[in-house]
Formats: C-alpha cells, sequence, structure tokens
C-alpha cells in the first residue's frame, strides 16, 4: 500500500507537542535522582538542554535572521517590478494597490491596538538587560531615515535598518521596472534570485521540526507559569484578532463598497479558505483563489488574473496582524514602553515588509525578525512564539486569501465588469471537478 508522507504542518506541530512533553518530564525529574552519584537532572540540563538543545535553537534562530534580508529585498524588487510593470499601470493598479494597503494598515493597527488592550506579555519580566536595546527615536527622524546614503551599510549591519532596506527595494524595483527592455534581464536575475531564496526558505523550514522541538523543550524546562499563561493569551489573541478582521473588516468592505451581501461572500469562498489552511501558503492556494473568485464569486477573468496574483504578492494581511501583536507582546515580556514613533516605526515596517512576504509557509515569522529589529527589540524573543506559529500560520494563510478575493471583488466591481448573477447563484461554479484543482507540493 502505497503511504502518505507527513506533511511539514503535521511533523511542526507532532514536534511542538513532543518537545513540551519532553520538558515537562525534566521538570517533574526529582533533584535527588541520580546514577552512580551523578544527578539525573543536572547531567540533563548540562548536556543536553543547555548544550544540545540550546546550540540546535541557536542555529535555527541564526538561520531565521540569516534569510531575512535577503528574502525581504529580492521578494520587494520582485513585487514592485510586478506592480509597476509599464503593461498594467492603469485605473486596475492604482485601485487594487490602495486597497491592499488600507487593509494591510487597517490590519496591523488592529493588532498593536488590540495588544495594547489585552496586554498579553504583562506580568512576565524578563531579562531587562537585552531589552535595553530599544531604540528610542523621534517621528521626523524615522522619516529622515527612510532614505540610506549606502544601502549595502544597511544591509550589512548585525541589526540591519529594515525600513532602509525595504525603500531601497522599492525603489530598485520601480527604476528596474521603467527602464523597459533594458531592465528586462535585471528583472529575470532578480525573478530567478527570488527562487533560490524561496528553496532556502523551503530547505530551512524543512528542519524547523527539530528547532520547534529544542526550542519547547527548552521553553517548558525554564518557563514559570507566567510565562506559559502569557503564551496561551498570545496565541488567543492573535486568532481573535484574525478572525475579527477575516470576519468584519472584509465584510464591512464588500457590504458597503462592494454592495454585496458578505455572507453569501464567505459562504462561497470557503474551499479556498479551506485548501489555505491545509497548505499554509498564499502562493499554493491561488489557482484555488482564482478558480473560486471567477466561478463562484463572479469576477472576471481579466481582474482576477491580475489582481489575485498581485496580492499574493503584496497582500498579507495576516502576517501584519502577527507582527504587530507579536511586537507589543515581546516589548510586554521585557517591560519596555514603546513610544508613539516606536509604533509608527511598526506600522511602517509591518506594512511595508508584509508586502514582501513570499508566500510560502512561515514566511512571516521570518519577517518578524526584520520588524523586531526596526525598533531595537531583541530578536532572539521569537524563540518562544516559534513553536506555536505553525497553527497561527494556517489561520494567517485563509485571512491572506479572504482579503486577495475581497479586493478583486470590489476592483472588478469598480471596473464594471463583475457578474452579479453567478455571485448570487448559489450552485454557481459546483460542477467543476474537485481534482482540477491542483494541490500544493
Amino acid at each position: 500500500m502505497e503511504t502518505r508522507k507527513m506533511s511539514l504542518s503535521m511533523k511542526i506541530m507532532l514536534a511542538m507537542v513532543l518537545g513540551i512533553l519532553f520538558g515537562l518530564v525534566f521538570v517533574f525529574i526529582p533533584e535527588k535522582l541520580s546514577l552512580f552519584n551523578i544527578s539525573i537532572k543536572g547531567w540533563l540540563n548540562e548536556y543536553l538542554f543547555s548544550g544540545l538543545f540550546a546550540l540546535i535553537k541557536t542555529w535555527f534562530v541564526n538561520s531565521l535572521k540569516l534569510i531575512v534580508v535577503p528574502l525581504v529585498l529580492v521578494s520587494l524588487i520582485c513585487g514592485t517590478c510586478s506592480l509597476a510593470d509599464p503593461n498594467k499601470l492603469g485605473s486596475m493598479t492604482i485601485r487594487a494597490g490602495s486597497l491592499y494597503l488600507a487593509t494591510t494598515l487597517i490590519a496591523v493597527t488592529l493588532g498593536i491596538v488590540f495588544a495594547i488592550l489585552i496586554q498579553p506579555g504583562a506580568g512576565v519580566a524578563l531579562s531587562s538587560d537585552v531589552a535595553m536595546t530599544a531604540q528610542e527615536t523621534s517621528i521626523f527622524g524615522i522619516f529622515s531615515n527612510l532614505i540610506s546614503q549606502n544601502p549595502f551599510h544597511s544591509i550589512s549591519q548585525l541589526k540591519p535598518n529594515m525600513l532602509q532596506i525595504i525603500i531601497f527595494a522599492i525603489l530598485l524595483g520601480l527604476a528596474i521596472s521603467l527602464s523597459g527592455e533594458k531592465g528586462k534581464p535585471v528583472a529575470h536575475l532578480f525573478e530567478s534570485m527570488n527562487e533560490v531564496i524561496m528553496k532556502l526558505v523551503t530547505m530551512i523550514m524543512k528542519v524547523a521540526p527539530y528547532g520547534i522541538f529544542c526550542i519547547m523543550a527548552i521553553v517548558v524546562s525554564e518557563a514559570k507559569w507566567s510565562e506559559l499563561s502569557s503564551l496561551l493569551k498570545y496565541f488567543l489573541l492573535v486568532i481573535f484578532v484574525l478572525i475579527v478582521h477575516g470576519l468584519l473588516v472584509y465584510p464591512v468592505l464588500i457590504k458597503f463598497v462592494a454592495k454585496l451581501n458578505p455572507i453569501t461572500f464567505l459562504m462561497k469562498m470557503r474551499p479556498a479558505m479551506l485548501f489555505a489552511i491545509s497548505s499554509s501558503s498564499s502562493s499554493a492556494t491561488l489557482p484555488v483563489t482564482i478558480e473560486v473568485a471567477e466561478k463562484r464569486i463572479g469576477v472576471s477573468n481579466s481582474t482576477a488574473s491580475f489582481v489575485l496574483p498581485l496580492g499574493s504578492t503584496i497582500n498579507m494581511d495576516g502576517t501584519a496582524i502577527l507582527q504587530g501583536i507579536a511586537v507589543v507582546f515581546i516589548a510586554q515580556q521585557y517591560a519596555i514602553d514603546l513610544s508613539i514613533a516606536q509604533y509608527l516605526t511598526v506600522i511602517l515596517t509591518a506594512t511595508m515588509a508584509s508586502i514582501g512576504a513570499a508566500g510560502v509557509p512561515s514566511a512571516g515569522i521570518v519577517l518578524l525578525v526584520g520588524v523586531l529589529s526596526s525598533v531595537g527589540l531583541p530578536t532572539e524573543s521569537i524563540a518562544m512564539i516559534l513553536g506555536v506559529d505553525r497553527i497561527l500560520d494556517m489561520v494567517r494563510t485563509a485571512v491572506n486569501i479572504t482579503g486577495d478575493a475581497t479586493v478583486a471583488t470590489i476592483v472588478s466591481q469598480w471596473e464594471g465588469n463583475f457578474d452579479e448573477q453567478i455571485f448570487n447563484d448559489p450552485d454557481a461554479g459546483l460542477d467543476y471537478e474537485a481534482e482540477e484543482i491542483p494541490h500544493s507540493t
């Protein structure tokens, strides 16, 4: 019989559970238990938890830092080239781009506001010596530093200036696109580089279960109850804000901007949502999203074929929500009060970084490293939230593709090519075969 390989999502969740159990077993080992006059708990702590597990954890976290700058830089250049294609410039680009930007700003702001109100990281009081790296910058200082005198210096720093890298990537992508035929070889070069970097991300994520296992084992073995309950509050808060954004913000846009029934819209989006949850990839879900948008919702092919691929590249509302909440959560754990200027930096960085977020599983958590760096928070602090991120990534992807379809529906209405008869027909699109929908690999 043919056996199915376990998916990466299942491997990571299994690693998370096993890591938690392993850490709990260590916690309940009696201090006095010994073998040949050697404390078993002390030996395990020295050679396993503080030795091998700590080493694997460091390698894994450093590998995430390794790819964040090339991922943001190359993805944004490719995304800007696509957005600024002279053949595609026009009302559709302006409308879709504006809506994507607006929903992302709403998403990250919602995440920050709810995190400030709920305070999931309050009361933990982690070591303050690491946290004192937080930077205090005025609002005018943020904008004056948006453009770097030397982008290579911004890239090569131990703590890269992500805002400067993002602006440089957007300007370079725009310049490549506007160079016409002369710029096409350069665009093709970056597209090839993007494929290579995506492969690198995939390679790193394949070893993620081992990193997650070690991280969760160390976290549980060292954590106090306040830290674990704080992590649970963070997890539930991210899920809550994702649901609010997906079931409130998008339906409001469908109702009052597209003038359509939001319940009908959400019901017809179910096949794409379910596929997004299973694949955790906006890119892998794109063929399904296009199929649903055209055959179930009524978006024209000309609109869907442009707006939806554009959305899978630059629209990552779920990722923006995660980054907004995670930054506030980590700051609260270290008892850091972020200033208005720093919150603005987070909003700008998270919004623009989400434009460069790759449509592959867990790319958002990689970009979180850059958002944390933008306000000087310790990037090592993402270790704890990595354990629960895989489950959150599934929900984030469903939110992302729902946002893509929302914008495509609105733009199709504005362009005058939306088919309301298909939208109002409950049986529309049900006649295509399920096996025709491509599956992620």
